[in-house]
């Protein structure tokens, strides 16, 4: 199907919970559709198990004791789609031109099925035709022998094994450069670079077990119900034991509102639903900065009180002055800031901010959980600071049923970095490296993804590997990126599906198809088993059960190798077949580099709910400069500065995803959360907005940039949809508003894309 070929469009109000029926109805239509409904039924019995294969989508944390369905609407989405009965063959690309497919949609595309045979691009015939493996990587490894290390980009997407990725990370280095920029680089590198900062650790401090002994949850900036359902599992519960959760969100999801387990016979049979969120604060975009200033300035003028009339101290005096450094500077920037700002900049009423607190100040453990909404903003890793500082003031960090916890968003992203997958060399044990295999690691500083975009539009990077992905459709400032990402030399795309990357390509270019994690992987060492992190730091084995798509299909390892064999130079220290055919010598291999946070793993790989790697953070051992937890005062109350318009026509666009999507692959058209069907053109406003700009509902309007840096941007045929969102702010669904966000618009010192809060206008037709 091409563009314009479009699904009926209707939109009318969901009242329905999160979960329930509509779940149940979703998951039977794309095992229909995807013609698996026995097979991926029994396949969904093995998701998330310990002895099974770990969900594909998302990262969120796998229980000790799994459920008997232990999926999620989205999860069971995505099995579904890998293992699809359809398939692209040699025949279908004999039959389409690139530039012809460039015209279909990205749901189309995916939707032709599984990749089955490695292909080139032809450049007489502007087709891709079939090659053998050896032929590719050969030819991948003499053009990269060709050019200069630092002009090559290897790429990682979120979802490759520990195994892969290590391999992966040492073939970059080996091959002469750190340029090695992945999914966090998009989403969460700017918790990679606060929490380390605040509480000596990159990653959070909270275990799935936390949320049966919190009294006290404060949420920013993730929808549950479409990112990482099984959440709302522990949430619910946590709910129904009278937990306060307490939402910071511009827009009212469903997911953080209500929910009915689809699972439990009893609910779905009474409708029954369960209150998520006690409290609902509609921040305004890139206002969750000064929200959370408001909560400690209301907390800290609290405590004054008490302290004066001899009542027990509301912020934990003791713990702060064992752990803690910097309180008497941020308690001074907190009480300099006035309410009227406060408000102003986050959109909040004073009243509600202090409610808050006062809920924060009763609980004994609290933990503060976030998402995108708060990383994807200029000043993302201030943000994530003022996060810790407001958990920091009453002891919420190191003690069960409290901390903090950042909730990512691919399956293994965190993973990957633990296992070298960094552009910063001193992320990596250089030393180790060195004495395992023989060579001077790279020192210099990497490539990370605006970085390596920068390079593509300069001409300075020019081949471009990707370990999975749909890179050219999650970055930023879409147009001028394809036009330049055609001058590469050279690109290669490891996958399971056609997506926009592969139509978008370089001089030379190859789609090199694997398997997916799902499916059975027998190699000469039997069959194989890889490992993924989630997002509580803890690591599970993951075998696959689905027959693969197709017999010329080879595994991330084995592709990994086998392009390491092509281009390096013979190690002695380095057996590349036999880590492709046997990954247990490629757990050996990350033991031996990480020792402390590997020890013993093999025998641990299929230990229910996972081995923990040691977070030194969540024992109040503080691995920072300063020996201590640190408050960091922020330079200022916005998150986004740059979106701080006087102009009243500029708005503050956020991008989002629907609940029929993972990252850059879209499941369908529909939102039933937010009762879309049909389309994924629309813009959600503000209805005052809406009359203020005289516009009416259904209006189709175009979006342009706002930023005044010559680069004209734009994005046609949207239609204005009505909605509960702040006034000033518009919601649009990525990836379609990429194009809309300049390059250099992300988080300052993490450069983390600014999504979440874009400054646009609109335009009548």
């Amino acid at each position: 199907m091409e563009d314009g070929m479009a699904d009926p469009v209707t939109i009318k109000p969901y009242n329905g919970p999160a979960g329930g029926w509509g779940s149940a109805k979703s998951l039977a239509e794309i095992l229909l559709r995807e013609q698996v409904p026995l097979s991926g039924g029994t396949l969904l019995m093995h998701q998330n198990k310990p002895d099974g294969f770990m969900c594909v989508s998302c990262a969120w944390a796998k229980p000790h004791k799994p459920s008997v369905f232990e999926y999620c609407e989205n999860g069971a989405k995505a099995t579904a789609w890998e293992v699809t009965r359809r398939r692209i063959t040699a025949d279908f690309f004999a039959k389409h031109t690139v530039t012809e497919l460039e015209r279909w949609r990205d749901y189309d595309l995916e939707e032709l099925g599984r990749l089955t045979e490695p292909m080139r691009w032809d450049a007489a015939t502007d087709k891709y035709a079939p090659v053998s493996w050896d032929e590719a990587f050969q030819e991948i490894g003499a053009e990269l022998k060709a050019l200069e290390p630092k002009s090559t980009v290897f790429y990682a997407s979120g979802r490759a094994s520990l195994e892969a990725s290590y391999m992966y990370g040492l073939l970059a280095r080996l091959y002469g450069n750190n340029n090695l920029p992945d999914s966090s680089n998009m989403c969460h590198e700017s918790t990679s670079v606060a929490l380390p900062e605040s509480i000596g650790s990159p990653v959070g401090t909270v275990l799935l077990e936390d949320f049966e002994h919190t009294d006290c949850i404060l949420f920013f900036g993730q929808n549950p119900g479409s990112n990482a359902p099984r959440m709302l599992h522990p949430l619910q519960e946590a709910s129904k034991r009278g937990v306060p959760i307490i939402t910071f969100n511009p827009l009212r999801e469903r997911g953080l509102e209500r929910f009915t387990n689809p699972q439990s016979p009893v609910e779905m049979l009474t409708r029954s639903e369960t209150r998520i969120s006690s409290q609902y604060l509609q921040v305004k975009a890139g206002g969750d900065l000064a929200a959370i200033y408001g909560l400690c300035k209301a907390l800290i003028e609290a405590d004054d009180t008490a302290h004066a009339h001899g009542t027990p101290r509301l912020i934990d005096t003791a713990f702060i002055a064992e752990h803690a450094h910097g309180f008497e500077a941020f308690v001074a920037s907190v009480r300099s800031k006035t309410w009227e700002e406060i408000e102003r900049h986050s959109g909040l009423l004073r009243a509600d901010l202090e409610q808050a607190a006062r809920t924060y100040a009763r609980a004994k453990a609290a933990m503060g959980i976030y998402g995108m909404g708060l990383t994807q903003h200029r000043k993302g890793v201030e943000t994530v600071q003022m996060l810790v500082n407001l958990l920091l003031l009453r002891g919420n960090i190191g003690r069960p049923g409290a901390g903090i916890c950042p909730v990512r968003g691919h399956s293994n992203v965190q993973g990957q970095r633990t296992v070298g997958i960094t552009e910063k060399p001193e992320l990596v044990p250089s030393g180790k490296l060195k004495a395992l295999y023989g060579f001077e690691p790279p020192q210099e500083t990497g490539l990370n993804t605006v970085e390596a975009c920068e390079g593509i539009l300069d001409g300075s990077v020019r081949a471009f590997v990707a370990l999975g992905g749909n890179f050219i459709r999650a970055v930023p400032e879409t147009g001028l990126l394809e036009a330049a990402w055609r001058k590469l030399r050279l690109t290669v795309q490891i996958s399971t599906k056609l997506n926009r990357n592969h139509l978008i390509h370089g001089q030379i270019a190859y789609i090199l198809p694997c398997l997916g994690r799902i499916e059975i992987d027998t190699q000469m060492g039997g069959r194989q088993a890889v490992a993924m992190e989630d997002s509580t730091a803890c690591i599970h084995g993951s075998k696959g059960y689905a027959e693969p798509a197709s017999p010329h299909l080879l595994s991330e390892p084995r592709i990994v190798a086998g392009i390491a064999q092509a281009t390096l130079a013979p190690n002695p220290h380095i057996n590349w077949d036999r880590w492709g055919r046997d990954y247990a010598t490629v757990r050996d291999a990350i033991e031996a580099t990480y020792p402390s946070e590997f020890k013993d793993f093999n025998a641990r790989l299929w230990k229910p709910g996972g081995f923990r790697r040691p977070i030194p953070a969540a024992q109040c051992d503080w691995k920072t400069e300063t020996g201590k937890a640190n408050f960091i005062t922020p330079g200022g109350m916005s998150a986004d500065p740059d979106t701080e318009q006087a102009d009243p026509d500029v708005l503050r666009l956020i991008t989002m995803r629907s609940n029929d999507q993972f990252n850059t692959t879209i499941y369908g058209y529909d939102d039933r959360f937010r009762g879309v069907k049909g389309t994924r053109m629309v813009l959600f406003m503000n209805k005052a907005d809406v009359a203020r700009l005289g516009l009416r509902d259904a209006q189709t309007v175009n979006l342009v940039g706002a930023a005044s840096d010559g680069v004209k941007r734009r994005v046609d045929g949207f239609r204005v949809l009505a909605y509960d969102i702040p006034a000033g702010c518009v919601g649009g669904y990525y990836p379609e508003c990429n194009p809309l966000i300049p390059l250099w618009h992300h988080a300052g010192r993490s450069k983390v894309p600014a999504a979440k809060s874009v400054p646009v206008r609109i335009q009548k037709p």
